[in-house]
């Protein structure tokens, strides 16, 4: 379905976007330089986001691309803090990012060098866009520090949430909403309330979201059934519904192709949307023109998100030395010192 309806695209820059991530990392000293040489390209952070951002500028392609890097080792220091059952760090980073979130550049130097390339990110994004953009995806984010804090205790006391409960949470932990915000930069202007909140775009918005939340799901579930976790859509699946592996799978795919065949629909009236916002004024072509390109953007995730589960070495569990630590991650107590 994905490979029929949705061409795979990637921005021209990708090929120095990936140079220039690979560098970043190394230098705010997020992954060990052992690990970057031998992992870094192959985990394709670059590839997903050059095959969803199309159109962005040079540099906010960049900067996007170093903060889902930035992104992706952070999800592993949460995953290892719960693997080796570090509350007090997780607890410290957590506070610390807050911070962060709020006042970058006063934590541009910080200790933890987590703490430092969030920052960077952050001053980088912010440069961007005005203040009012800036503010928002701020609240989005403290959210997503939130949920991951609860993704943190629920897994360390194991609770396995409803499927329900689970997909409200699954929003946030996979942050949603902080994705949606940053086709605005890219498309190089901050979308009017009224129309980032028309149901015709949050449709569409949401459904290219749920779509990359489920088949991550999917495509995870052998690695977090090998990690014992709990948070995974199949998992809440088999616990509360009292599906077998087979049949929450299933459901899964289901869900999946729900989404796609939803979100055809939802892109015709997104798409209708932004035309009716071309009042002749302009105004009114330009937010016309920016949320045809995000969009275009919402259906360049599918074809982003797929292959990026197929092609990056972050899902070839049935490779690693132990199924249930990944290769490519900084395994020793970071968070604790």
């Amino acid at each position: 379905m994905i490979e029929a309806a949705f061409p795979r695209q990637l921005h021209p820059y990708w090929p120095r976007l990936q140079e220039k991530t690979r560098t970043w990392l190394l230098e705010k000293r997020l992954m060990p330089a052992d690990k970057v040489e031998e992992y870094a390209d192959g985990l394709c952070y670059t590839d997903l986001m050059a095959g969803y951002y199309i159109g962005a500028p040079d540099e906010v392609l960049q900067a996007i691309a170093d903060y889902s890097a930035w992104f992706f080792v952070w999800d592993d220091r949460h995953d290892r803090d719960i693997v080796h059952y570090r509350p007090a760090a997780w607890r410290r980073l957590r506070f610390r990012l807050h911070a962060a979130l709020d006042a970058p550049k006063e934590h541009l130097h910080h200790g933890d060098p987590l703490v430092a390339g969030f920052a960077d990110s952050m001053v980088r994004l912010y440069s961007f866009m005005p203040r009012t953009w800036n503010m928002r995806f701020a609240r989005h984010f403290h959210a997503v520090i939130e949920a991951y804090d609860r993704e943190f205790r629920n897994r360390t006391e194991g609770i396995i949430p409803t499927v329900e409960e689970y997909l409200a949470l699954r929003r946030l932990t996979f942050a949603h909403w902080i994705w949606t915000d940053l086709l605005e930069p890219s498309a190089e202007l901050e979308l009017p309330d009224g129309v980032r909140k028309h149901p015709a775009y949050r449709r569409a918005a949401l459904l290219s979201q749920e779509f990359a939340a489920w088949y991550n799901d999917l495509c995870s579930l052998p690695k977090e059934i090998a990690g014992d976790e709990v948070h995974n859509l199949g998992i809440s699946l088999i616990k509360h519904e009292g599906l077998t592996l087979e049949e929450a799978v299933t459901e899964i795919r289901r869900r999946v192709e729900t989404c796609i065949s939803g979100f055809l629909d939802a892109e015709r009236l997104a798409l209708e949307f932004a035309d009716s916002l071309a009042d002749g004024t302009v105004r009114g072509k330009e937010i016309a023109a920016a949320v045809r390109a995000c969009v275009c953007n919402m259906r360049n995730w599918f074809s982003s998100v797929y292959w990026f589960h197929h092609e990056s070495g972050r899902y070839m569990v049935d490779s690693w030395d132990d199924r249930s630590t990944p290769p490519y991650v900084n395994n020793e107590a970071a968070g604790e010192k």
